[in-house]
């Protein structure tokens, strides 16, 4: 292929570029120019977009490769434009393949309810691991906030006179979220356990959820909390994180009723849109139990009864 060689010289000693990326960008161009027309020496449009027609159907590429390949034909195309060999770049008209929406994780309510049974007398005779460990999937899972938000929640943001709970979130937005009786019940022995502590702060401005020594959570802690709880539930696999514990809590919300509009409201969303996803699992566990149990399904497909 016209200067190809060129090129991957020129990323290697002017670009600088590493020696992985160079043995990409290098093998990626070998493998388009073995797919070029015999009399075509520089790429086309109508060569690139049947080039990566080929990546996804026959080689079976994810769209993220694509876009890597087309990334590093789009710059060998922009160094011939500097070689006076194109007047514009191809490449640019192609229009990437999109990655498939991937559904938000959730864990089942049997799940959430087994581990609040396993764990329903820690807040009171457990250590004090096992009560912050507790509370931290209390709270994830119990008002669906993110994990920054979580870690930057203060004792001065919970009111368990109202039961509600300031979170500051995304864009320093501010929004209060209703808690459950339980919540606050499990709240307020909780911090009895922290102001038991000998390195305690107990100051309103002090971290509602805090480490022995009385230091704001991280994190690392926090990730690491909810592997291990979730981790220790029978049925529970996949991945295990704070925000899975967020979206099941929106996922269960939507099945039982709620409406989109609140349901956007307590997770803190800018737009409708981002809140909409939820509804997609919905449809799925409707999918699951039409078939189940559907007259019509359950008998292969045929009439059914007819009773």
């Amino acid at each position: 292929m016209l200067l190809a060689d060129e090129y991957i010289g020129y990323i290697r000693s002017v670009r600088r570029y590493s020696q992985r990326t160079v043995a990409i960008y290098s093998d990626v161009l070998k493998d388009f120019a073995a797919f070029l027309p015999e009399e075509s020496s520089v790429p086309e449009l109508n060569t690139i977009r049947n080039y990566e027609v080929f990546l996804l159907d026959d080689k079976g590429l994810s769209p993220r490769t694509v876009r890597m390949h087309l990334s590093v034909i789009g710059g060998y195309c922009r160094f011939l434009i500097r070689r006076g060999v194109l007047r514009s770049n191809p490449a640019r008209l192609v229009k990437s393949p999109k990655d498939k929406k991937r559904l938000p994780e959730f864990f089942r309510e049997e799940s959430m309810n087994e581990y609040f049974e396993q764990t329903k007398g820690v807040l009171e005779f457990g250590s004090y691991d096992a009560k912050l460990s507790r509370m931290v999937i209390s709270l994830l899972y119990g008002t669906g906030i993110r994990r920054s938000e979580l870690i930057g929640l203060n004792r001065s943001s919970v009111d368990l006179s109202r039961r509600v709970m300031r979170v500051r979130g995304k864009g320093d937005k501010m929004r209060e979220i209703p808690l459950l009786p339980v919540i606050c019940d499990e709240i307020s022995l909780y911090l009895q356990s922290v102001d038991s502590l000998k390195e305690c702060d107990s100051s309103r401005e002090a971290p509602l959820l805090q480490t022995e020594k009385g230091a704001r959570l991280y994190p690392v802690l926090v990730d690491r909390i909810v592997k291990h709880e979730m981790g220790s539930v029978e049925g529970v696999s996949g991945k295990k994180s704070p925000h899975v514990l967020r979206h099941t809590l929106a996922t269960e919300l939507l099945s039982d009723g709620s409406d989109l509009n609140s349901i956007k409201e307590l997770l803190g969303h800018s737009s409708l849109a981002a809140t909409q996803v939820y509804t997609h699992n919905s449809i799925e566990r409707l999918k699951s139990v039409y078939i189940n149990a559907h007259p019509r399904a359950k008998n292969g497909g045929k009439n059914g009864n007819q009773d």
